[in-house]
């Protein structure tokens, strides 16, 4: 008897330190309506076939055209700028080795996305080319510990943008930074599954640092949509963007788990079609 009730113990005490863990802000946002039933192209509204790259300023003039919420990724170059860019390397994008955090933004400047004639942008450039016409999903991306530092550039630049801005990261540094220093901006905690990276990496797909930053939006991989754990802070209140959909196929499936719908290579048409019927 003493055995069984020691172990009921323990179990409601884990289950009460996940909830506790997990748990994210409690204040609903009032930022949450920029993203509610909202269709946001990823990197911009890129087509690579026809010389839009991904995160370029032609495949953002063309996201707020189209009245599109766009999701960006932003950097630390070596001399504090601030560019646009998804990738740890340029080779994928650029063709050259070199990591944004190792150049400086005259070097980065002489690269070109995709053999195109596009450069990589800055920060400042993809807000000008917005206009504030659409919100902005904008992604850090920390190489080194920099958090702190890209955070501060980030917003000596945000600071005068007269549009609508909500930040998200992998790195809980990040959210930290803004829950201390700028509480009253949206924040999101990005997420996904990852088995074999370590337990820093594993940890971040239970959302568990969620205790340190308490983000007031998850944005979770919808390859692993049925997780125990998205579910769980769903179910403790998180509003939750999906990433990344590619297909109709996927939005019939897993869509119902979200309340925000971040895709790539397919006509926003069908992402707002399914929106409409959703909402």
């Amino acid at each position: 008897m003493v055995f069984a009730i020691a172990a009921v113990s323990a179990v409601v005490f884990i289950a009460a330190l996940i909830v506790f863990l997990v748990f994210p802000a409690p204040r609903r946002h009032r930022d949450r309506k920029l993203m509610n039933g909202r269709a946001i192209a990823h990197r911009g509204l890129h087509d690579a076939a026809n010389g839009i790259p991904e995160n370029s300023l032609p495949a953002f003039k063309r996201a707020a055209e189209a009245g599109l919420m766009i999701e960006n990724d932003i950097h630390l170059t070596k001399d504090a700028n601030v560019i646009v860019f998804h990738d740890d390397s340029f080779d994928r994008m650029c063709g050259v080795s070199g990591k944004p955090e190792e150049m400086t933004l005259s070097e980065i400047k002489q690269l070109r996305l995709l053999n195109t004639d596009e450069t990589v942008p800055t920060l400042g450039e993809c807000l000008e080319a917005v206009g504030g016409k659409v919100p902005l999903l904008i992604e850090y991306k920390v190489s080194g510990g920099n958090s702190a530092k890209l955070c501060e550039a980030a917003e000596r630049i945000l600071k005068d943008y007269s549009g609508d801005y909500v930040i998200q990261s992998f790195y809980p540094g990040v959210l930290s930074w803004y829950r201390k220093n700028r509480p009253e901006r949206m924040r999101g905690q990005l997420s996904t599954v990852i088995l074999n990276g370590g337990i820093a990496l594993f940890l971040l797909g239970t959302l568990v640092s969620n205790v340190a930053t308490r983000p007031d939006f998850v944005s979770y991989d919808i390859k692993f949509a049925g997780n125990f754990f998205r579910r769980l802070s769903r179910l403790l209140g998180a509003f939750q963007a999906g990433w990344t959909f590619r297909s109709e196929k996927e939005l019939r499936k897993k869509g119902k788990h979200f309340r925000a719908f971040i895709f790539e290579n397919m006509a926003p048409e069908t992402v707002e079609k399914y929106i409409k019927e959703r909402f």
